[in-house]
């Protein structure tokens, strides 16, 4: 079912990881990309928890980068930034609840509880390690990605809408 929204996850992700980017080499590109990746996922996951959410937002699209971009003070203005096809599926609630995710370790394992009782989850186990239990190396490679100071303004966008929709305990997406 997730396939559904793979534009917004992998968007979103790709997203976090140019607004706040690796430091070091391809393994630290890579476990970053993974960390990332993982948060996306969760955040689009409990933003969109259904088929018909899912169907929803791949059918209108969920919005772009541009909110964002401001916000972080990104330079899109480059030739060809601006119309790149992929900025047009960043999510900016799930971008903000991934930031959350990232940067409150307590969140994120909520979060990842809620997602076992989820359409998405369908009975199998989920895998979420390198964004509930990062190792240092997992830090290292994403220091940019996981300061709270850095993501800070992404996070608090829609934090109380992550807060009450997981003590809610609802798998409906929360409107914001």
């Amino acid at each position: 079912m997730s396939a559904d929204i793979s534009p917004v996850i992998a968007s979103t992700a790709q997203w976090l990881l140019r607004s706040y980017p690796v430091t070091g080499g391809a393994l630290d590109a890579a476990l970053a990309e993974a960390q990332a990746r993982q948060a996306a996922t969760a955040a689009a996951w409990l933003r969109y928890p259904t088929a018909a959410d899912a169907a929803v937002v791949a059918l209108v699209g969920p919005g772009g980068s541009a909110g964002l971009d401001w916000i972080t003070g990104a330079d899109t203005s480059g030739p060809g930034v601006s119309e790149e096809p992929w900025r047009s599926w960043v999510d900016e609630v799930v971008a903000s609840w991934a930031a959350c995710l990232l940067t409150t370790p307590e969140l994120a394992d909520e979060a990842v509880a809620a997602l076992a009782r989820s359409e998405h989850a369908g009975g199998g186990r989920l895998d979420f390690r390198r964004l509930i239990r990062p190792d240092d190396r997992d830090r290292q490679a994403a220091v940019l990605l996981r300061h709270p100071d850095l993501l800070g303004p992404v996070a608090e966008l829609h934090r109380a809408a992550l807060v009450r929709h997981l003590q809610d305990g609802r798998l409906d997406a929360d409107r914001v």
